[in-house]
């Protein structure tokens, strides 16, 4: 049985449905990612969990127990919010021992709990210290050890890397799901950053308009999307309309803009549909060779790569290239576009141009 399981979990504001009969699980000890765009439901579902909302419909399942029938500072969680939310006129160490002097723990007890705390987010040596002199990602882990010290059987994360500058919430993105692997806690982060949940997760819920797109491993949602939403929303793709012409048990042809295409193994009977294609799953060939003509309209260097924009007869394709430490091709030049058909994904028709 799944240790967190919500069961066509519902919140509406008068006509405006924010989360729409979600159901998906929990297992004990994983971490699991709320993702989407800022509006998709991810923040009111985590909310309705801690209790800070109540569902219009659904259940909440943890550990058995039904969350509905219990007060929000019953039910024993863990929350990271994403100001933080730390007391400022207090230290380190009497920000982290607050949740268990309000719980009455003995003062022998509470003192390991929160040394054992500190360690964990290796602030030991920063006990005495006060939040407004730490940095970011100090402050973030001051936050963490105060939800984990309570030992919550569930950790809520909201948005608990958004603060910080780009390099140091990578940083933090390792140094937090070390915490959360030492500490064992079952964890549900909500994040509206696609690398962040699909670097940081064991399965990423992926949301839109309120309602479950796909659950899966970040590899999974990723490498084998199920609709449009997912494959444009988690990285870069080139997603095109097309017309799945047939199908058999060694791949499908399709027709998409004039162009004849094949495809892995489809699905989906035969009918409109759409493709979409990674950018770093594309090939430069010569001018005339591969599977598209196209002329290169723009050129961006990214450090680790290149990312070309390439004109072609299906429309504008987004061509990402590691960078070999030489100049890339230059605009305006003429070359073809050539990718393995296991490359391509076939979805259900979308909004694809």
């Amino acid at each position: 049985m799944a240790f967190l399981t919500l069961d066509g979990l519902t919140k509406r504001y008068g006509e405006v449905t924010a989360v729409d009969s979600l159901s998906c699980s929990v297992e004990k000890g994983e971490f699991v990612s709320l993702l989407g765009p800022s509006g998709c439901g991810k923040t009111t579902t985590l909310q309705m969990i801690a209790g800070f909302e109540q569902p219009s419909a659904g259940h909440i399942r943890l550990g058995g127990r039904d969350l509905a029938a219990i007060p929000a500072r019953e039910r024993g969680l863990g929350i990271v919010f994403q100001s933080y939310a730390l007391f400022l006129h207090m230290t380190v160490r009497e920000n982290v021992a607050f949740g268990l002097e309000m719980r009455k723990v003995a003062k022998k007890e509470l003192k390991a709990r929160v040394e054992r705390a500190l360690e964990l987010v290796h602030l030991g040596a920063l006990a005495d210290r006060y939040p407004r002199a730490m940095s970011g990602g100090q402050r973030q882990r001051v936050a963490l050890a105060r939800a984990l010290v309570i030992e919550p059987e569930l950790l809520l994360l909201d948005e608990p890397l958004s603060n910080l500058d780009a390099k140091l919430r990578e940083e933090m993105q390792l140094e937090l799901r070390r915490i959360q692997r030492e500490a064992g806690v079952t964890t549900l982060m909500v994040t509206h950053d696609q690398s962040e949940a699909l670097a940081m997760s064991d399965r990423v819920v992926v949301m839109d308009g309120g309602q479950l797109q796909q659950v899966d491993s970040p590899f999974n949602v990723y490498e084998t999307p199920r609709c449009s939403f997912v494959s444009t929303f988690l990285g870069k793709s080139n997603n095109f309309a097309a017309m799945l012409e047939s199908r058999d048990a060694t791949g499908s042809v399709l027709a998409c803009n004039g162009v004849t295409l094949r495809g892995p193994v489809a699905h989906l009977r035969p009918g409109p549909a759409e493709i979409a294609i990674r950018p770093e799953r594309i090939r430069l060939a010569a001018p005339g060779e591969g599977l598209l003509r196209g002329t290169v309209q723009e050129r961006v260097f990214l450090g680790a790569q290149w990312m070309l924009a390439i004109d072609t007869p299906l429309g504008g394709f987004l061509v990402a290239r590691p960078n070999s430490g030489a100049q890339e091709v230059e605009i305006g030049a003429e070359v073809g576009l050539d990718w393995s058909p296991a490359d391509m994904r076939i979805l259900p028709a979308g909004e694809a141009a």
